[in-house]
This record gives structure tokens, sequence and C-alpha cells, in this order.
């Protein structure tokens, strides 16, 4: 049987202190993405840029607990948060006049998760 525990220490701390954020600030947001990435990465969300395209207006605030894919083209400014991002979908949201961000830059910015849309 193989070890079900997650191995990277980035991962482990980013889980911890999204827990710790969540109970602080009362946002249970943080907790809800937190569990998403204690699960086996292969169920991990992977969000193209068509998909964000599709779901946002502009200057909405994503969260993806997985990776953003660059498959896609974005026309409004979002923000985009997510555990990792191709090289393409950085490119094209930078492209596009928004922005991409990791989970723990997004957490010092809205500590509460107030109009936070998570995807994936």
């Amino acid at each position: 049987m193989r070890n079900k525990r997650k191995t990277s220490d980035s991962l482990i701390k980013l889980i911890s202190y999204l827990k710790k954020k969540a109970y602080e600030n009362e946002a249970p947001i943080w907790k809800d993405i937190a569990k998403r990435l204690q699960k086996p990465s292969k169920n991990w969300a992977e969000v193209n840029l068509r998909r964000l395209a599709e779901h946002t207006k502009k200057g909405e605030t994503v969260v993806i607990p997985g990776k953003c894919l660059g498959s896609g083209e974005l026309i409004a400014p979002i923000t985009v948060a997510a555990y990792s991002f191709s090289e393409s979908a950085k490119k094209k949201i930078k492209d596009s006049g928004g922005t991409s961000i990791t989970i723990p830059q997004l957490i010092k910015m809205n500590p509460k998760g107030k109009d936070v849309r998570i995807i994936g």
C-alpha cells in the first residue's frame, strides 16, 4: 500500500497556513482551499484560461486550488491566485492586464477572503 501523506514541505506548510488563517480570520474559504489541496494531486483542479474567461468578469479575484493552464485567451483583467501556473498562463494573464499571484499573497491582500471566487 502506498503512503498517502503529502511529501512536499512547501505544500504541507501552505495547507497548515491556510487552516491557521481560516481560524484567525473566520474565513471558511481558506479551510475549503486547504481541504482541496490535501486531496491527491491527480484530483486537483486544472483550469484553462478559456474557462476563467467564461466564468469571470473584469476586476474579479479567483483562486484555483491546483494549476492554472494557458489554453485560451483572457479579455478582461482579473487577479488569479493558484498553487501553480504554466508559463504561458502567466504571460497571457499579464498581457490581458491581470495579475497572477500565489495563494499566500492573496491571503495577505484579502485575509477574510471576501469577494474571492473558487474555480475548479
